[in-house]
């Protein structure tokens, strides 16, 4: 598959459905496979995609957005429950993913804004997204996006026999305060 010509007018950003867990499956095993960016070292199978699917809503603090191309996700971004304290309910954590074959072409500023605006209404005060570092081109994204970066939990996940660390970042709903 290419997606090398499309443009963002070729490319539709609406709620995930259950019929786009094969591509989302795909491209989320692609990282684990090939990249740092997640922390899961076995590729994820169909019905833990669903489990993971299960948490979203088409309203509420979690929902999930993908971008899609001739009707097959490209690439997705998440909004799900930060910690299971009744304290941080107020606190959100975001992913994104994007088909290595769709990367750097928008799609991930595109998909923030769609959820952003989607969860804008709700009682959120903070907007968490952890980065394995290095990854520049997700850093960019971030700080493009009005995150900034807290901290760094260094070297807390092993992978490709090598330890990685994390970059904390966080903005507010509607941007940092």
């Amino acid at each position: 598959m290419r997606y090398g010509a499309e443009t963002m007018n070729d490319i539709t950003i609406r709620h995930a459905e259950q019929s786009d867990l094969p591509a989302l499956l795909d491209i989320y095993n692609h990282y684990v496979l090939n990249s740092a960016a997640t922390f899961d070292i076995e590729p994820r199978t169909l019905d833990q995609r669903r489990e993971w699917f299960s948490q979203f809503s088409g309203a509420g603090k979690y929902q999930c957005f993908v971008a899609a191309r001739n009707s097959e996700a490209i690439g997705w971004a998440s909004s799900a429950r930060f910690k299971e304290r009744a304290a941080y309910d107020t606190t959100i954590e975001t992913s994104i993913y994007i088909a290595p074959e769709a990367a750097g072409r928008g799609l991930g500023r595109a998909l923030y804004e769609v959820l952003f605006d989607a969860i804008a209404g709700e009682d959120i005060h903070r907007i968490f997204a952890g980065v394995t570092l290095p990854n520049e081109a997700s850093v960019r994204l971030h700080e493009a996006m009005g995150f900034r970066q807290t901290g760094v939990q260094p070297e807390v996940g092993r992978k490709f026999g090598k330890f990685w660390d994390v970059g904390q970042f966080f903005r507010d709903l509607r941007g940092n305060q």
